[in-house]
């Protein structure tokens, strides 16, 4: 422990002047400090001196008629400003402090005093200490007040654009549903050899892919806000590696490549979204497919390691150079710019697929011996805790028991209606055609309807309230209520079912998931 100075230490080195004096101002003590200030000896001091005896002739005699008498009243006097005559008779401004004290010997007097040239300098420097400090008190504040402003303004513009992106794809899914319908409706009615087959086949293929990116670019946009939702149950992956593979087909046969599938005998089965896997492992064979020179291979290997599902696509493509393995991941990355490339993309497939991928506790990773050697992306998901097969999903295209089902449907574009009733014609069901929620209340009133296929955005009701009404008719039956619409976000769904709907689907539609759906109304 440190030793503390003796009080008597403390009392001679003070950083003021200090004495002792009896009523009448004879000195009877000094510490150093006041000695040196005055140019005397202490023993010159207590030998004799007076306070007064130190004092201007201005000073003495304000001592005589306004310090004394203080001291006799109140027994004591603060911050008298006088001037000290030195020993050479220079003077000396000074502030002096008296507090009279009772001890055993009678009344003593102690006396501080400042030198006012340095208490004047002290107290200029704490006002400009305390005038920065409420400076930097006031920017600190201003820049709080920046930094709640730019978190607002930054909220606000996260709002703008998710509704921009919600309304782009909304604007952008309502005229694809047409084609959509028209694609599927050429081939239902176009022998597999007919010359513009291949036409037919191209055209359903970009559909496939303008309807993908529309896609792509609200899921990763939900990923990045926390906004997506799992909807998880055990999923076995090689029938979601079947369904993936079907999927992109198409463009693996047009580019010439070589695809080769290992699934193991026995099920992976994790806990999942279905669709969200799917999309994940799209995601992955496209982006193989797309950055393979055509002619290439193409690798999708499932199997089972150290407790975890493994899936590991694998390309003889354009490669990927070290020091970008880790950057592929990024929003709208891209090795080199769109432009140079066959093939620039929005730069978020794979952002999608690391999003989807740790949603389901998972990892994934790139690897590639450098550029022009190809790549691997391989992916970790737990297996679920108890391995059970996913169910497999029906062939719907073979669920032809839609003959006797009368479906209505519903909506403003008379393209997306028109074209939507003849597939759903040539299916095999009846069809109806509404373009407003009136029209469409009147239909029911009269005719027996097994399904209906709602739009959201209509011009006299929305499809909310439409669907609300036709819970509340005194019907016969109550038909399958399907929304069918440009607005996907899970808000939107969510809002669907609270209004009454059975099922919520997204512009544009692929027809055996809608014809999925419509099997079921055959049983209600």
């Amino acid at each position: 422990m440190q030793a503390l100075p003796a009080p008597e230490d403390t009392f001679a080195d003070a950083a003021c002047g200090l004495m002792l004096t009896d009523t009448a101002g004879t000195i009877l003590r000094s510490n150093r400090t006041l000695p040196d200030w005055l140019g005397y000896t202490e023993a010159e001091l207590t030998g004799g001196m007076r306070l007064q005896d130190l004092l201007s002739v201005g000073g003495r005699l304000f001592h005589q008629t306004h310090c004394a008498p203080l001291l006799q009243l109140q027994g004591s006097v603060s911050e008298v400003q006088v001037d000290l005559l030195r020993k050479d008779r220079s003077r000396v401004p000074a502030l002096i402090n008296i507090a009279r004290r009772r001890t055993g010997d009678g009344l003593v007097d102690q006396v501080a005093i400042f030198i006012a040239n340095d208490r004047r300098a002290y107290e200029r420097e704490l006002l400009r200490a305390r005038a920065a400090a409420e400076a930097a008190l006031a920017a600190q504040s201003g820049a709080e007040a920046k930094l709640r402003e730019a978190n607002e303004q930054l909220s606000l513009a996260d709002r703008r654009k998710d509704e921009f992106l919600a309304t782009l794809a909304h604007e952008l899914r309502n005229p694809l549903a047409p084609m959509r319908s028209g694609a599927d409706l050429m081939k239902m009615t176009m022998a597999a050899d007919a010359p513009q087959r291949r036409i037919v086949d191209m055209f359903d293929r970009q559909l496939r892919h303008m309807s993908h990116l529309v896609d792509d670019l609200m899921e990763v946009a939900r990923i990045s806000q926390g906004k997506l939702v799992l909807r998880c149950e055990p999923v076995c992956l090689g029938q979601i590696a079947q369904a993936a593979v079907a999927d992109i087909g198409a463009q693996v046969g047009a580019a010439g490549h070589v695809l080769t599938v290992t699934v193991p005998a026995a099920p992976l089965t994790v806990h999942g979204d279905p669709t969200r896997l799917a999309q994940m492992l799209v995601n992955l064979l496209t982006n193989a497919c797309k950055y393979t020179p055509p002619g290439g291979r193409i690798g999708l290997d499932l199997r089972e390691d150290d407790g975890a599902a493994v899936i590991a696509v694998s390309d003889s493509g354009i490669g990927i150079p070290p020091e970008a393995l880790e950057r592929v991941f990024e929003m709208f990355s891209q090795l080199e710019p769109a432009l140079k490339r066959a093939h620039g993309g929005l730069g978020i497939g794979l952002a999608l697929v690391k999003g989807l991928v740790e949603l389901h506790h998972g990892t994934v990773r790139a690897s590639s011996a450098g550029p022009g050697n190809g790549s691997t992306f391989t992916v970790r998901l737990p297996l679920a805790s108890q391995a059970a097969t996913a169910a497999p999903a029906r062939d719907a295209m073979a669920e032809r028991s839609g003959a006797a089902l009368q479906v209505l449907v519903v909506d403003d574009n008379r393209d997306a209606a028109q074209m939507l009733a003849a597939v759903l014609d040539l299916s095999g069901y009846r069809s109806a055609i509404a373009h407003c929620g009136e029209q469409a209340a009147g239909y029911l009133c009269a005719h027996p309807v097994h399904a209906c296929i709602l739009d959201i955005g209509l011009p006299d009701i929305d499809g909310y309230a439409l669907a609300r009404r036709i819970r509340a008719m005194p019907l016969d039956r109550q038909p399958l209520l399907i929304a069918l619409t440009g607005w996907g976000q899970p808000s939107d769904v969510d809002a669907a079912l609270a209004a009454g709907f059975d099922h919520h689907l997204s512009k544009p539609v692929e027809l055996p998931a809608l014809q999925q759906l419509l099997a079921g109304a055959g049983t209600g």
